[in-house]
């Protein structure tokens, strides 16, 4: 049993890393975004989010937008592990991540050289995620570590199911000023409220030499964080320069544990950071984006991006940071077609390169959070009801690389595949007084 309290130790303690540090930065809030993906050069009241200081070129008064979106992503797992140095056994483990009410709100009032603006989304987390069958790293380890005791499948039954929510929910405010003609400049701040809940357990049972091993978890985390955000926007005739930065936010996350349960008294929940008041640290990455814009003729517009996530330098849980290579490279283009004075047609690509290198970042990738280089395409449009109102509408798509993990049991390798798909859409209104 001592053996077997030290495997269940190492597994919760992989798990706790992954619940820590499982969050993502997200930028797809305005439906412009969704039909069109670059957004970086924006003076419209989308760019409260994305280019703060392009505000002051944008409507003269107030304007308001509120989106919503619903985004469905599946995770699934892969596991090849050794039964013997000779035989492999594989399993599959199915994950479904469900967002189905993600809204955001945009304010802004722009006068004279001043612009004013408010933003309040979902800023960071990947929704809730479901393993109705549990995940690779307790199931798998358990299994192998009954084999050491001659106890094979068929003397016993796993049941196993995994839950986890995360969400960032942030607050921003900005301050822009026209300078001269050409140029103008803004800051602002962002507060960032961390909620979380983690929930699983591994039952097994029929095991008459070692008993029945029942581990329940349901833990809640919560944190907060602040960042300064400041930028840039030049304008020369049709053509649009931006640039804005968001440092990074420190959080550190606090639990308030509900259950907390492991039939061997081996107190491997509380040694792995499940226990109630426990700290641990999930920081966002500073972000620095670079945009240009051009309106090729009174209808037809323009758009490219980049952005560099510093991941490496965001601080997580048992230091998983230290296993990346780099930060997160993103290149996002879009056009957009005014068809005529009421209907406008868009669409963009993005491209997001994690600094992943399969074997050195093995140790960041986990079964609850792991991270795949990607593609996404958005297309989308809107329609202008009248000179106040704006309607749009968009969705995309994201095609993931696969990625392999090495995983070791004892003297035998195994392998488990990560893959991902995402699909989001949505409606928003635009409004200007």
């Amino acid at each position: 049993m001592k053996r077997l309290s030290t495997l269940v130790l190492s597994i919760v303690t992989v798990c706790t890393a992954a619940m820590a540090g499982g969050l993502m930065t997200n930028t797809n809030h305005h439906l412009a975004f969704n039909r069109m993906m670059a957004r970086g050069a924006s003076f419209e009241i989308d760019g409260a989010y994305t280019n703060p200081a392009g505000l002051v070129w944008g409507h003269e008064g107030w304007q308001l937008s509120f989106n919503w979106q619903y985004a469905k992503q599946s995770r699934d797992i892969k596991s090849l592990f050794p039964v013997n140095p000779t035989e492999d056994h594989i399993i599959e483990h199915k994950g479904t991540v469900d967002a189905p009410f993600i809204p955001d709100l945009y304010v802004a009032y722009n006068n004279n050289r001043w612009a004013f603006s408010f933003f309040g989304g979902f800023v960071g987390g990947g929704g809730k995620a479901h393993f109705t069958d549990g995940v690779s790293m307790f199931n798998i380890p358990v299994m192998l570590g009954l084999m050491q005791y001659q106890i094979t499948p068929d003397m016993y039954t796993i049941d196993s199911d995994v839950k986890g929510t995360q969400y960032v929910v942030g607050l921003q405010a900005n301050a822009a000023y026209r300078i001269n003609d050409h140029f103008s400049a803004s800051a602002g701040f962002r507060v960032n409220r961390l909620l979380a809940n983690y929930k699983g357990f591994v039952l097994t049972s029929a095991i008459p030499q070692i008993g029945s091993i029942d581990m329940q978890l349901d833990c809640d985390q919560r944190g907060w964080g602040f960042n300064p955000i400041i930028g840039v926007d030049y304008r020369l005739n049709d053509l649009t320069l931006a640039a804005h930065y968001e440092f990074r936010t420190k959080i550190t996350a606090t639990n308030k544990t509900k259950t907390l349960y492991d039939s061997s008294n081996s107190g491997s929940l509380e040694k792995a950071g499940f226990g109630d008041g426990m700290k641990s640290r999930c920081d966002m990455p500073s972000l620095l984006s670079v945009a240009a814009g051009y309106a090729f003729s009174p209808r037809v517009r323009a758009q490219l991006e980049y952005h560099f996530y510093d991941d490496k330098h965001a601080k997580l849980s048992n230091d998983r940071q230290e296993f990346l290579d780099r930060g997160t490279n993103e290149i996002l283009a879009g056009v957009e077609w005014d068809i005529n004075d009421m209907f406008t047609v868009s669409c963009g690509g993005q491209r997001t390169d994690y600094g992943l290198t399969e074997g050195k970042s093995d140790n960041f990738q986990n079964d609850m959070s792991f991270s795949c280089d990607s593609y996404s395409v958005g297309l989308g449009g809107a329609i202008n009801v009248n000179e106040h109102m704006r309607v749009n509408a968009g969705c995309f798509w994201t095609i993931y690389s696969d990625y392999d993990k090495k995983v070791v049991y004892g003297t035998m390798e195994g392998t488990n595949t990560y893959s991902r798909t995402n699909r989001s859409l949505g409606i928003g209104i635009d409004y200007k007084f």
